[in-house]
């Protein structure tokens, strides 16, 4: 199937909680479910990890890992940034990790967010990018 969607990981190396978050989209992206997603990983320690990032004017970079999702043009093939996508949140705590310009996410290390990226926001991500996808 042809990919709509790209989910934009920024995260660096020897982060457990980056692993953690590579290693739920790399299963979720393994169901039939989300085969129109594909995922682009971005080392912040690198310059290209770290043009991408800044790219996204809205991260901040004490809140790694996180992700944005881009959605691909149909007419010129060209992926671009989803804009925020309401409502998607379940909580309070959910809601601080929301982005403010684009459809992601980003880490909440309060103690309300407790450091992580819960599975069940990610999947509300990316049901709600699905049904931005034009048919």
């Amino acid at each position: 199937m042809e990919k709509y969607f790209q989910i934009h990981v920024f995260g660096k190396a020897g982060c457990d909680k980056c692993a953690v978050l590579n290693k739920r989209l790399d299963q979720m992206l393994t169901e039939e479910e989300w085969e129109a997603f594909e995922k682009v990983y971005h080392d912040v320690e690198t310059v290209e990890g770290l043009v991408a990032f800044s790219r996204t004017e809205c991260m901040n970079p004490s809140s790694i890992p996180g992700f944005i999702i881009s959605r691909r043009n149909p007419i010129s093939g060209e992926f671009h940034p989803l804009p925020r996508l309401l409502p998607v949140a379940a909580s309070a705590a959910e809601e601080k990790s929301l982005l403010y310009s684009w459809h992601g996410v980003q880490t909440d290390y309060s103690e309300a967010g407790k450091g992580i990226i819960p599975p069940t926001l990610i999947r509300r991500m990316l049901e709600k990018a699905l049904q931005s996808k034009p048919e």
